[in-house]
Parts: structure tokens; C-alpha cells; sequence
């Protein structure tokens, strides 16, 4: 399925079109009615966003909900890290266009397992914090302030450089909006040390100069919205001298890695995710 017909049979899914719609707009792309009605006998992928990979209980983890400073007030967040006293680096993960959801605490959770001590802002704290109706969550991102919020996760940064549970070194990622955000971090935060941005927004040519941080990038075949804006970060990345890797992952979509969504490709997300890992062990622990 191209990238259109992916986002339509999203909005089905999740009730934003009724069946006559539908089956309306489908039919225009798929060609006819029956390839369209075939669509809806498609089990939605991916795991329900009820379940977690890694629970909240998981004996191996020490699992909180906490508050770090920003400038403009406390930030709330999902923080994870595995039990022990041994100082591990620390990553920010950051979440998509609806808030720290369950599906991005569980990723948070994830990280940590991996050996980090993991953080996972919520963007919304200022507004209150994440609701639990997602499209809610949308709407409430719309109302942020963009300068305000990078710099309410530069100030994760900090906190996790300084946290007596790391080494001192810092990575980010993020996802969808929050892969926008990390690079974002990376330009406006010198003391980041790696930075995985998956299909996220690139930042200006201009800004780039300023990143400090190894970068490794994921990236959808199916979604070109964002890999327009491709050629010109390579550009400005080789013309700064910087330290970059972009892999594409063919036959994937925008948000191939959120394992509840009806985009989810396993494939891509488990290579992403374990290239995610081993740069950020080597980046991180070395």
C-alpha cells in the first residue's frame, strides 16, 4: 500500500471516517469498489496499545513518573533504568504528535532495558500533562509554543548529564514530531552526544552547522513528505564535516515503528530498533 491509502485506512481504523467514506475515497485510489471493500477484511497491524512490550513492573527495571527543571517550569516524564548501582549513560526519548502515550512509555521502558537510563518528557506538562483520549492529545499539541518546547527538552539534557545515575553522556530519540524534536536538540544542545532521529523533520541547513552530536537517521521509503527534506540535510551534514548515518527503510511508511499503529512494519522497526542500540552502546558506553 502507497503512503495515501495507508493514511486512509488509518482513519477508518480509528474512527475518524465512517464505512461510506470510507469506501468513497479508497475506491478513487484503489480502483473500484471491490478492491476497496477487500481493504476492510485487513486485520490492523500491530499489537493493541493496551499491552506493553515491557511492563511497569518488570523486576529488572526501576520504573517512576517524575518532574526535571526547565526554564519556564517542571517537566513531567516517564523515567526508567535498570536496578543496580552501576552509572549508565542516559537517553531522551521523545515522543510523536500526541503526547507520552502509553505506546512511548513503553519504549522509554524498552531503552532502559537495553542498558540506558531513559527519560521520556511529556511535551504537554505545560498544558497538564497527556490525556487519555490520543486525538485530544493532538489537538493539545497544536497549542505549544515550538521555540519553548525544544528548549523544555534541551533542559532534559542537562538533567540527565547531571543525574547521579549516568555517566554523563547523553543521547536522544524520537519519533515522528518527537524525531523533528531531536534534531532539534541536536542543533540548539552541545553537550548531546548521539542523536536518532526516526523519519523525523529536518532541521535548516543553517542550524546544522551547530550540531555536535553523532546522528543516526531512520527513514520511510513510503513517506515523502519527510524525505524531501533529505537531500539538503546530507548536504549541510557533509559541508559541516559532522558524523552522520542515514539508513531507508524500503517498503516502510511514516511511523513504521509504533508497534500499536496500523503503519507498524515489523521488519524495518526491529532493524531500526537494533541499530538504534548498537549506535548509541558505541556512541554512549565507549
Amino acid at each position: 500500500m502507497n503512503q495515501p491509502v495507508i493514511d486512509i485506512c488509518e482513519a477508518y481504523r480509528k474512527g475518524r471516517l465512517d464505512r461510506r467514506e470510507f469506501l468513497e475515497r479508497l475506491a478513487k485510489m484503489a480502483g473500484g469498489a471491490a478492491a476497496a471493500a477487500a481493504f476492510l477484511s485487513l486485520p490492523a497491524e500491530g499489537r493493541s496499545p493496551s499491552e506493553d512490550r515491557v511492563a511497569e513492573d518488570d523486576p529488572r527495571l526501576i520504573v517512576e513518573d517524575i518532574t526535571y527543571p526547565a526554564e519556564d517550569g517542571e517537566m513531567k516524564a516517564h523515567f526508567a533504568r535498570p536496578k543496580g548501582g552501576d552509572k549508565l549513560p542516559g537517553v531522551i526519548v521523545i515522543h510523536e504528535n500526541r503526547g507520552l502515550v502509553p505506546h512511548i512509555r513503553d519504549v522509554t521502558r524498552r531503552m532502559a532495558l537495553a542498558g540506558f537510563v531513559a527519560l521520556g518528557p511529556d511535551a504537554l506538562s505545560p498544558l497538564g500533562g497527556t490525556p487519555d483520549d490520543a486525538d485530544k492529545g493532538r489537538t493539545m499539541m497544536r497549542e505549544l509554543d515550538s521555540a519553548q518546547t525544544v528548549r523544555r527538552f534541551v533542559a532534559a539534557v542537562e538533567y540527565l548529564k547531571t543525574h547521579p545515575q549516568t555517566t554523563g553522556k547523553v543521547g536522544c530519540t524520537g519519533f515522528c514530531w518527537g524525531g523533528g524534536i531531536t534534531n532539534q536538540v541536536a542543533v540548539r544542545a552541545p553537550d548531546l552526544n548521539a542523536a536518532v532521529p526516526f523519519y523525523g523533520r529536518t532541521p535548516d541547513s543553517d542550524d546544522v552547522p551547530r550540531i555536535k552530536a553523532a546522528l543516526l537517521c531512520h527513514y520511510a521509503s513510503l513517506d515523502e513528505r519527510i524525505n524531501a527534506g533529505i537531500p539538503a540535510f546530507e548536504e549541510a551534514l557533509k559541508a559541516a564535516g559532522l558524523e552522520y548515518t542515514f539508513h531507508m527503510y524500503e517498503g516502510a511508511a511514516h511511523a513504521f515503528f509504533n508497534d500499536t499503529g496500523s503503519r507498524y512494519h515489523e521488519e524495518a522497526a526491529e532493524l531500526a530498533w537494533k541499530r538504534t542500540i548498537a549506535f548509541f552502546t558505541e556512541k554512549l558506553k565507549t
